[in-house]
């Protein structure tokens, strides 16, 4: 089992590492300009990690502030965080040349400020400078979910200075469990119900909503809802017929979902804002379903059994072009399903039997490879984070269904649910930067 712990160095007590002097950062390294991209000296590469260092900070709220930072860099599997744990509060900055024998290559210092924003300077141990440093709002109302998310995207924008890409710590999931759909923090926080019944969300641009089928036994219905204000629409909806898997274009514009009679399933498109559906495949007593946008729109991938057996499949938009995917690089006759396109666009991600269970596979679309990521229990629903690195699952290991996070570069997983069986995931785009 790819168990979960937490890669940390736990270094002995800070006392002599810093020297005690004013808190006040130079002038001209508070007015600088934030570079592009990479800021350390010690430039990210993939698959190494960056050793970081949070230092503790003074304040009611300020091991939150630490905990929330140190956690959100360890989740991101960029770096090796080194705990301070043991280490006093204290003032100043860092003696660099400590620290380089200790093996850190950037330390981030947090000061709470007595306007409530809080104050990230990121020093760089191989320059002995602080090569960033920016004040960041937080909301009054500390330690609530808004201020929990405020945090985490000051968590990305640390993660965006050192590697040149914005974090993924600023992010929710969208999940089913029992017949509604929930909503979860990437980091296990604010567990909160979104609708009263539901499954299979899909998020809307920027997270400000969620699209999701109904399965009433009446009209079955693909509903859409507005999270900041509860309102709910319905999308399509007619009698005797079941909607489900719906998938929302990049641009929100247009929904794609499944719709099943007892002439077989077929995928259509349709106007998020209203208008006549149109069909896309024609199954002629086959199901395809399960569809998931291409970063740009133009294109799908769905699970069709228009061969005998699920297999994923690629076509335009309109339902031309169709390419059997996931054969080219099997071969053979067995089950694949639940596609998800990742959004840089190079891979999609789908289940598979595997040894007799359902395992997580990566296929890379311009050269057919194929990558297992999950090997322990059933792994079913695989969905993309922002980054194209991680992806959320549901999986059986644990013993009930739960979901599960794993890094595709490492394959280290986490669990990110616990209680009630969890499934039907869908990871939401990066939300408002603070």
């Amino acid at each position: 089992m790819m168990s979960h712990s937490v890669l940390t160095r736990v270094l002995p007590s800070l006392a002599g590492l810093l020297l005690v002097v004013g808190t006040a950062l130079p002038s001209r390294v508070a007015a600088q300009a934030q570079p592009p991209g990479v800021s350390l000296s010690t430039r990210y590469v993939a698959g190494q990690k960056t050793a970081l260092m949070v230092l503790p900070v003074k304040g009611v709220n300020g091991d939150s502030v630490s905990t929330i930072l140190s956690r959100d860099f360890d989740y991101s599997d960029r770096f090796n965080v080194v705990s301070t744990s043991s280490a006093p509060v204290v003032n100043g900055p860092p003696n660099y040349a400590l620290f380089a024998k200790l093996g850190v290559d950037g330390i981030v210092q947090p000061t709470l400020l007595p306007s409530g924003w809080v104050r990230i300077a990121l020093h760089d141990v191989s320059k002995k400078a602080v090569v960033n440093s920016k004040d960041f709002p937080l909301p009054s109302s500390a330690l609530s979910p808004a201020w929990r998310s405020a945090m985490h995207g000051v968590s990305d924008a640390i993660e965006e200075w050192i590697t040149g890409q914005r974090g993924i710590a600023q992010t929710r999931i969208a999940f089913t469990r029992g017949g509604r759909v929930w909503i979860v923090d990437s980091d296990r926080a604010n567990v909160i119900p979104a609708t009263p019944s539901g499954m299979s969300p899909q998020w809307l641009p920027g997270g400000r909503g969620l699209v999701y089928s109904v399965l009433d036994g009446v009209r079955n219905p693909i509903m859409m809802t507005d999270l900041s204000t509860g309102s709910q629409r319905t999308l399509a909806s007619s009698a005797g017929i079941e909607h489900s898997s719906p998938s929302v274009s990049p641009d929100g514009r247009t929904v794609v979902y499944a719709r099943g009679s007892d002439t077989g399933t077929d995928l259509y498109a349709m106007p998020i804002e209203g208008g006549a559906p149109r069909r896309i495949t024609v199954g002629r007593g086959r199901a395809s379903t399960q569809p998931t946008f291409s970063p740009d729109g133009q294109r799908i991938a769905f699970m069709s059994d228009r061969s005998g057996h699920p297999e994923v499949y690629i076509s335009d938009l309109d339902g031309t072009n169709a390419e059997l995917l996931t054969a080219a690089a099997f071969g053979d006759r067995d089950y694949r399903a639940g596609p998800d396109w990742s959004p840089d666009g190079r891979l999609v991600a789908f289940q598979s039997r595997n040894g007799g269970t359902f395992q997580i596979m990566t296929i890379n679309l311009r050269d057919q490879t194929v990558k297992v990521v999950t090997n322990d229990g059933r792994n079913d629903d695989p969905s993309w984070a922002p980054d194209s690195r991680h992806v959320v699952f549901s999986s059986t290991r644990s013993g009930t269904r739960q979901l599960w996070i794993v890094d595709i570069e490492t394959g280290r997983s986490r669990q990110l649910t616990f209680g009630s069986e969890a499934r039907l995931s869908a990871w939401s785009p990066r939300l408002s930067p603070q």
